[in-house]
């Protein structure tokens, strides 16, 4: 299997070229947002109000790291159930977000939507915060600090593994891998 190096934030070109079920790992900048974030980012668009970032081609990856313990960058980093985002998504994809990184199935609504935005929508391994901790080099906090760890926060993440799951193209893994399981 190939694992495809993808330096974050993600190209148009390299959106185009993932196709669901490609292995990827990930450098570069990422955000992170929670379910507490999205209503707090949701909240802001939906007033006309700018947001501490921008979401303009942006990864966001569903997580909230724990502290971290002494001599270590961040605590845990799994992430975390991503149809929790599906009612907030779409508002951030109309608004330039790229791809989105937890763990989990989508709506149809999202997978459409993802569709028309060209964004992408990857996973990362369930109950491997720890392991995925280790591809992060640099956490700083972005906005929303009295949330805690559901506040967003800045990556630099190197090497971090991923799973393309559904691709620009209408590719969702859940259902191919489950169709070539039945056919097996």
């Amino acid at each position: 299997m190939k694992i495809r190096h993808i330096v974050l934030p993600i190209s148009d070109k390299d959106i185009k070229s993932l196709k669901c079920g490609d292995s990827v790992l990930l450098t570069g900048s990422m955000l992170t947002a929670r379910d507490a974030s999205h209503q707090r980012i949701t909240e802001a668009l939906t007033a006309g109000k700018d947001l501490p970032f921008d979401l303009d081609g942006q990864t966001i990856y569903y997580t909230g790291p724990t502290p971290a313990r002494p001599g270590h960058i961040v605590g845990s980093a799994g992430p975390t159930t991503s149809s929790r985002m599906d009612k907030y998504t779409p508002l951030l994809l109309e608004h330039g977000m790229k791809c989105m990184i937890g763990k989990g199935r989508r709506s149809v609504t999202v997978k459409k939507k993802m569709l028309k935005s060209r964004a992408v929508y990857l996973a990362a391994v369930g109950g491997a915060g720890a392991l995925l901790s280790r591809s992060i080099k640099k956490i700083e906090p972005v906005a929303y600090p009295e949330l805690g760890a559901e506040a967003v926060f800045r990556l630099k993440v190197e090497d971090f593994p991923a799973v393309v799951i559904n691709d620009i193209y209408g590719g969702d893994l859940y259902v191919s891998g489950q169709a070539a399981h039945r056919k097996a």
